[in-house]
């Protein structure tokens, strides 16, 4: 099974406009979450897709290998589809450009779902515990079946716990993994209700039934949305890495 890493690598992001390109110890935020991916050799191949010149030097210029697009995409789901048309792959991984601390066993545990030849396409979720972290909207929850298929995202609480039966509210880790031909069949679908209603795109799979494998994690990434993020991670790298 051929599998790629690619990180859709947006400059002008809305709260942190290019927080990729920030310095986070001696390295950018993206060169960080390149190296990263490339370390946990799990992958065939780990590509950088970006609108932005900035970028892709940055990349290159180091001996990345990225790819540029001459126009802007919606979705980072959109902007790998684009990238992927045309390279001889089986499964694609959508690995975040803002998340540098990349963790190898998620990786692979998501990468391993894909023995199954049942699954089309498949992300993360890790239990959350704190009441503030479930009632933020911008803490993704999601519920699954019986086979860990995800029934629905929500960026409500969910279940509501109206009895107390022990259920654990799941976060959704934003990274997936797609057959090749499921990325690309998910981009030329229109929007949905549900999709357009949460602002969240994989409801498109599911109201198009299309089911997405959730894989457990312990993991919580780190994700540079604003500039006090930055600072966290800033100290995280510090404190995990200034002694190796």
């Amino acid at each position: 099974m051929k599998s790629i890493a690619l990180i859709p690598a947006r400059y002008e992001a809305t709260r942190f406009p290019g927080k990729l390109m920030q310095q986070l110890g001696e390295k950018t935020v993206i060169m960080h979450t390149f190296e990263n991916t490339k370390k946990t050799m799990l992958f065939d191949e780990v590509i950088v897709a970006t609108d932005s010149k900035i970028i892709f030097d940055e990349i290159t210029s180091k001996g990345g290998y990225a790819i540029l697009s001459d126009r802007n995409y919606e979705t980072g789901s959109d902007r790998i589809a684009a990238a992927v048309k045309n390279i001889d792959v089986d499964v694609v991984i959508n690995v975040q450009g803002d998340e540098p601390f990349v963790n190898k066993k998620a990786l692979e545990d998501l990468l391993d779902v894909f023995n199954d030849q049942r699954v089309t396409a498949a992300s993360l979720m890790c239990p959350i515990f704190s009441p503030a972290e479930i009632i933020n909207p911008n803490y993704v929850k999601v519920v699954t079946d019986k086979n860990n298929n995800a029934l629905y995202f929500s960026r409500s609480p969910i279940p509501f716990e109206r009895n107390k039966a022990g259920v654990p509210v799941m976060k959704h880790v934003g990274i997936y993994g797609y057959r090749k031909n499921t990325l690309l069949h998910f981009c030329q679908l229109e929007k949905t209700p549900l999709e357009s209603t949460e602002m969240l795109e994989q409801l498109r799979l599911l109201e198009n039934g299309i089911p997405i494998r959730m894989v457990e994690t312990n993991l919580s990434p780190l994700s540079i949305d604003t500039p006090e993020d930055l600072e966290k991670a800033r100290a995280y790298l510090v404190l995990n890495y200034s002694a190796k």
